[in-house]
């Protein structure tokens, strides 16, 4: 059994500062209300630990392995439930540059495994609703305009 959700959402503001406050995995706490901790060596092959609340869900807890970390471009983990099979996610996180001072985040994840079926309306609303808060919310952080004062 496989699945895919896909959310994009278009951002005012450069690839970079995108990709800074999504790679910034200290402050998720203090602003994403998808994805509450990201810690570890954020490397490809490596293991991180990621906990997601997606709204009205409990609190899930897992340790994926990186497999890509492009600066400015993409970043990729896969996990598993339990063993690989059962519940596997691919998510990813990828930034376009659309060469007028916007860029697009797409943020999707493919599942795959035999508990698909079982996970199914969690997935459909849960965890896309996670998605398209997680993009709003970084949306509105690239967005904000720093003051400058003058002395």
């Amino acid at each position: 059994m496989a699945k895919e959700i896909i959310t994009e959402i278009n951002i005012n503001a450069t690839p970079e500062k995108v990709w800074n406050i999504l790679t910034d995995f200290e402050n998720y706490p203090n602003w994403n209300p998808f994805i509450k901790s990201l810690s570890g060596n954020v490397a490809v092959g490596k293991k991180i630990n990621v906990k997601l609340e997606p709204p009205g869900s409990k609190t899930m807890a897992f340790v994926p392995t990186v497999l890509a970390f492009d600066k400015n471009k993409e970043f990729r983990w896969l996990g598993h439930l339990l063993f690989k099979g059962l519940f596997d996610g691919e998510h990813s996180f990828q930034i376009t540059d659309n060469g007028n001072g916007t860029t697009t985040l797409k943020q999707s994840e493919k599942f795959n495994g035999v508990l698909i079926p079982l996970f199914k309306k969690m997935l459909d609303t849960n965890t896309v609703d996670g998605f398209n808060q997680m993009n709003q919310k970084l949306k509105e952080l690239a967005e904000k305009t720093i003051p400058i004062f003058s002395v």
